[in-house]
């Protein structure tokens, strides 16, 4: 039930039977983009059994997300990106325990957006200022696997809304995680802008094409979806790029 090293992944089966289920935490807070200031829901996924989990994006509200976890033992905290949302939380619910922190994971090439975060709360008060030398316990890379329970969380690299961006796929419990790769009905952004459009959209389809159509998608903002429903939609995403703001 700890998470498995990159490039050693076990082999993955479907399962007829999984102990492992999902509960969703919806919290809302403010996020800085380019100096804007954004409004935003997120989605932070508790992924375990009745005696493990794994926190998924935590945001905004740590004892919301604990609330969810209740007793059991947090043996990892994913970030599937290094934007502010998904940091805002992650201390906190990883060190629930203080005797026994999580680790928190992050893939490697957000390590740039990790350190501009924490450096920024490092400056606003002489008590963070340790938060300088913060770093992530995990990093983590394409092939990943975390086990939790009965099931196994493989990790895709989908750079494009941030360098680091990744999305978690379990085959035992149908879903993908995809944070803030991809939202229902579009690619996933905050604010109005997409900073790296194509290769957003190169890795969705890159991701989407492989895997069943019925496997549930579950975003990092808003309602959940299916890989069948969002692969029909992908090649009208191009035009984005011609759509005027919307912010």
């Amino acid at each position: 039930m700890c998470p498995v090293p990159a490039h050693q992944t076990p082999g993955v089966g479907r399962v007829s039977h999984v102990d492992a289920r999902i509960e969703k935490v919806v919290t809302s807070g403010k996020v800085m983009l380019d100096d804007t200031e954004y409004d935003i829901e997120s989605n932070t996924y508790v992924v375990g059994d009745d005696d493990t989990v794994i926190v998924i994006d935590p945001a905004f509200d740590a004892e919301a997300i604990l609330k969810a976890v209740g007793e059991r033992e947090v043996m990892a905290v994913i970030c599937t990106d290094g934007r502010d949302g998904h940091l805002s939380a992650v201390l906190e619910v990883a060190e629930a325990d203080e005797e026994d922190p999580a680790p928190i994971a992050l893939h490697t090439r957000d390590r740039l957006l990790w350190r501009q975060h924490f450096r920024a709360l490092a400056n606003e008060s002489e008590d963070a200022e340790f938060m300088k030398d913060l770093t992530p316990d995990l990093d983590i890379e394409d092939g990943g696997v975390f086990e939790i329970g009965d099931a196994q969380l493989e990790v895709m690299h989908t750079p494009g809304h941030t360098p680091g961006s990744i999305c978690l796929y379990s085959e035992q419990l149908g879903v993908l995680f995809s944070g803030d790769t991809l939202h229902k009905g579009r690619p996933g952004r905050i604010g109005a802008d997409y900073p790296e459009l194509q290769e957003q959209l190169n890795s969705i389809g890159a991701l989407l094409g492989p895997l069943p159509k019925e496997t549930r998608v579950l975003p990092g903002q808003g309602d959940e979806t299916t890989v069948g429903e969002e692969d029909s939609q992908w090649e009208s995403w191009f035009a984005l790029a011609q759509e005027p703001d919307e912010s």
